[in-house]
């Protein structure tokens, strides 16, 4: 499933994705190129990436040039490591299609199963429950998708959120694959298409972003804000967690590896809080600002 994932992202940038930039205007065009210097690259991929001042008065004399001249070259050629406007709505679009495919596949499959409507049938005749073939290829797709998420945040440009969304990855995988090999599926799909409910949205806000629909973008923001915060600070700890701290205590009773299992899911819930807070705080210079 992995290779398939990636097999698909490869051909939808290719064969989907790009035409789409192309005609809404997307130009492959990346920022001004620094002028080749074999003595400052040195110093910025061995070094550092923005020198101090004492640093730049010796490249200064070294080279015989002005600072400024030498600062402007680093804002350069740390400038042409970002990926260009086409590559991001690219990656944004690929995303969106599987974000929005794959809330779709679980709303549908989940709205004719008992656990979706009662969450105590979560924990009926635990471990006992069968695995059927749709449950099973939801779960092998979601946790597909996130190993590749996984993969490709060493091989993209490095972002500001690396380290948060590393750990998001971890528990994320951790607790598909802990969630499959200890039958917990049932609350795992709940889990899965809880998470999947706003990521699209904010997708389409960044396509929009990316084709200068300023409009639209921050509409889709918006709407993304208000889900993401309905889901994962109302829904996730009333209705999730509920379920899996205290229900299954309840009918189960405690098992050996129920806290390793409900400390990841605290885990997400502690990213949720983070995340939500980011986004009041964007919200709030946007309306200052008007516009996202």
């Amino acid at each position: 499933c992995l290779v398939l994932i990636q097999l698909f992202l490869g051909n939808s940038c290719r064969f989907i994705a790009k035409p789409c930039a192309i005609n809404l205007g997307i130009q492959d065009s990346g920022p001004h190129r620094a002028q080749p210097n074999a003595i400052l690259e040195k110093v910025f991929t061995s070094i550092t990436k923005s020198p101090d001042g004492k640093r730049l008065e010796g490249l200064s004399k070294q080279l015989d040039w002005d600072v400024r001249k030498i600062q402007r070259w680093f804002r350069h050629r740390r400038n042409q490591d970002k990926p260009t406007t086409l590559t991001k709505f690219c990656e944004s679009m690929w995303r969106f299609t599987f974000y929005l495919s794959i809330f779709f596949y679980g709303i549908r499959f989940l709205w004719t199963a008992p656990w979706f409507w009662d969450t105590r049938q979560c924990w009926y005749n635990y471990p006992f429950q069968p695995l059927t073939s749709r449950l099973y290829y939801y779960y092998v797709l979601e946790l597909a998708f996130y190993w590749s998420l996984m993969f490709s945040q060493f091989t993209d440009i490095k972002r500001k959120d690396f380290l948060i969304m590393f750990v998001h990855h971890l528990a994320t995988i951790g607790l598909i694959t802990f969630s499959y090999m200890n039958n917990m599926v049932r609350v795992g799909t709940l889990v899965l298409c809880l998470h999947d409910a706003s990521d699209f949205l904010l997708e389409a806000a960044k396509l929009a972003n990316y084709a200068k629909y300023q409009r639209l973008c921050d509409a889709f923001f918006m709407l993304f804000g208000v889900v993401f915060i309905v889901t994962r600070l109302g829904i996730y700890p009333f209705w999730i967690l509920n379920t899996t701290l205290f229900e299954s205590w309840e009918l189960i009773g405690p098992y050996p590896s129920w806290w390793l299992f409900n400390g990841l899911l605290v885990i997400l819930q502690v990213l949720h809080i983070i995340w939500s807070y980011l986004i009041i705080r964007t919200a709030s210079k946007a309306l200052v600002r008007g516009k996202v």
